[in-house]
Parts: structure tokens; sequence; C-alpha cells
């Protein structure tokens, strides 16, 4: 047996990491400014998050969701202390796509309609109703081509307003920053537009922070950056550093029912264990201000040293884009200089390091890649 094909796999095996750098099983070290898509947080094998794990599982590593867990309400009282969402509540599963999939049905549970409104090169996930939802069509199926979905441009409110006075739409998503899109911020007047229009025409604003969230683009959440208050947030990715957790953030507009969410393996031991792990590490070693302030230097230095190269994001979610394909650039950065990055699309490297990056360790990028320009 063989595995399935997902990604075209570069000939690199790492087998060891630490911070944010890591290794192959030839011992060649690599700075690692991608961060497995963006789910290392506070650095690869951080001793407290590996210590509070092994702990854990020396106690207990799983049982059914049917009894008390307190690690589960420990992990929704610093999640709240920590993102100032103190409001919500909080719902655990095992994925991004999952807290979509879960936000939607809520959404629609509350509103009684079917349809939603996302945007033009957005992501939101690869299961069912996260596809349907989804600007791209290699990965939407014919089972998915019956799907109530309406996808327009960013930051066009018109647009939104149009379709939402129609009365049949659940739930508009957006991603705090897109990621895969292209590292496009949209504008805090479109987010707060989209809120007020949500409350006018009896849908809801779902915040995917899937990628944007924890802390990675200078605040907890990028919406933050906005006055809005979204009735539902969803996250994952470096929520866990790592190990598989996601969640949704509900505000007071539902009123749950017993049966209406569930999951097996969701908010289990080592999940959040993990996560709060994330979060103390977090709060001591101030990763959500480091990641603002490095992140601040990327983006000047980058403007400085990259003619021609128009720079965007917030935060340690940096877009580069080139305006021309760099494919041969980037393989040059990763087998030559030993440095890891991401792409969005053919022309744009995409920056999405652990929060723990230092300014050197980024003059070290950004002077190979000036080299290789």
């Amino acid at each position: 047996m063989k595995l399935f094909d997902v990604y075209p796999l570069f000939n690199i095996e790492p087998v060891k990491a630490q911070g944010c750098y890591v290794w192959d099983k030839e011992q060649n070290k690599y700075l690692d400014l991608y961060g497995g898509h963006a789910v290392i947080s506070i650095g690869h094998t951080h001793p407290h998050y590996v210590e509070r794990i092994t702990r854990q599982i020396n106690k207990i590593g799983f049982y059914s969701n049917s009894v008390q867990n307190q690690l589960q309400k420990d992990l929704a009282q610093k999640l709240g202390d920590l993102s100032g969402m103190d409001d919500y509540d909080l719902f655990l599963c095992n994925s991004g796509a999952e807290a979509n999939e879960n936000a939607l049905k809520l959404a629609s549970f509350a509103t009684g309609n079917k349809k939603v409104i996302s945007f033009k090169k957005g992501f939101h996930g690869r299961t069912s109703a996260a596809v349907a939802i989804t600007d791209n069509p290699k990965i939407i199926a014919p089972l998915n081509s019956n799907h109530q979905t309406v996808i327009l441009e960013l930051n066009d409110l018109e647009a939104v307003e149009k379709e939402l006075a129609k009365k049949d739409v659940c739930a508009v998503i957006i991603e705090g920053i897109q990621g895969i899109g292209g590292i496009i911020v949209p504008d805090a007047s479109f987010l707060e537009g989209l809120r007020d229009l949500c409350d006018k025409y009896g849908a809801l604003l779902i915040l995917d922070e899937i990628q944007s969230g924890y802390g990675r683009s200078g605040k907890f959440f990028a919406f933050q950056y906005s006055k809005v208050k979204p009735h539902l947030v969803t996250m994952a990715k470096g929520m866990g550093n790592g190990f598989p957790i996601g969640g949704v953030l509900i505000s007071n507009a539902f009123e749950p029912w017993f049966g209406m969410l569930g999951t097996t393996f969701g908010g289990n031991y080592l999940a959040c264990a993990a996560a709060l792990a994330v979060l103390e590490v977090m709060e001591q070693e101030s990763l959500i201000q480091n990641a603002a302030k490095v992140g601040r230097y990327i983006m000047d230095k980058a403007h400085e040293k990259l003619r021609g190269c128009e720079v965007r994001g917030l935060g340690l979610m940096i877009g580069l884009d080139f305006g021309y394909n760099i494919t041969d650039l980037r393989k040059k950065l990763l087998f030559e200089d030993k440095i890891f990055t991401g792409v969005s699309g053919a022309n744009i490297i995409r920056i999405l390091p652990p929060l723990n990056l230092q300014k050197s360790q980024a003059d070290q990028f950004l002077d190979k890649l000036a080299e290789s320009l």
C-alpha cells in the first residue's frame, strides 16, 4: 500500500525541531518561516508545552465528552481572559474546517435559512459546507454543486446588502486576513459594516480566524483591529501548536439545546493540555506583542530592501507579492539558503513563522532574499 498523494512533496524530511528551526535527517538546519501552515505559534518543542502534554498523558489521555473535564473549563476561562472575548461560549472540535462546519450549522439553526455569503479568494476548509463556501473550483466536487452560496468581492458593502436584503441568508463568513488568497486584509470599516448589515437583515457574521487568529496578526484575533463584534469566531491552527484542536466562540445570539453540536475527540484531555500550554506561553513570553513588533520590522525592511515588491499583512502574517512567478526563488531559499517559506498562488511568498521569531532571524531571511533578487 502507498499513501494517497495530497501535496507535491519537497525532498526534505524534518526529524527534529526547536524554536524557529527544524533539522532534516541529514542534519541540515532550516529557519522555519512557515510554521507548518501557521500552526506553530509558540515555537517547536517548547519545554513548557512538552512538559504539559507529557504530564497529562501520564494521568489520562482520553475519555468521553459525557463526563466532566476540568481542562475544558480552564481552557475556556484562559482563552476568554487573553482574547477579551469572555462573554462568548466555547465549543471545542478538532480542526478549522470542522469549526466552520459547526459555525455554519449554528447560523442555519438560528435563522432558519440556508444561504451563505462568502468572498472571492477566501478559503474555509475542505469538508462539505466549508468547501461549498470556498472560492476555489479545484476542490469543489459534484457533491457540493447544489450549495446555496454567493461569493462576492471583498470590501463591497453594496453587493452584500443587495444579497442580504433578500432575507434568505443565514451567515456572512469572512477571514480576518485572507491567507491562501494572498494575505489580503479586509478594511476595518467593511467588517463593521458587515455586522451592521447582518443585524439589519437577520443574518449572522462569522469571522474565520483559523489562520489569522491566536496572536498571529499582532492582536489576539485579526478582526480586533476593527470595532466589530462577530456573532461567531472560528479558530484552529495555532491553537494547539501542532496538536489537532479547533474551536468556535459563540455569542449570546444562540439558545443551544443538547444535541445541536457534538464531538467525540473535540476538547480531549491532551488537546486541552496543549492548548492551555500555548496560552500560558503566549502570556508569559508576550508573544502577541512580539508578533506585532517583529512583523512591523519585517514589513518596514521589506519595503526598503525589496524594490517592486508589494508588502501586505499584519503582525507575523505577511505576503510578499512580486508580481511574477517565484517558484525558483522559493526553491533557492529552501534548498540553498535553508529557509522554509510558504506561497499564495505563484507570485506571493507567504510568511507565517512561530510568534517567537526574532529580528536577527528576520534579517537572515531578508538578506538572503535580497541577495537572490
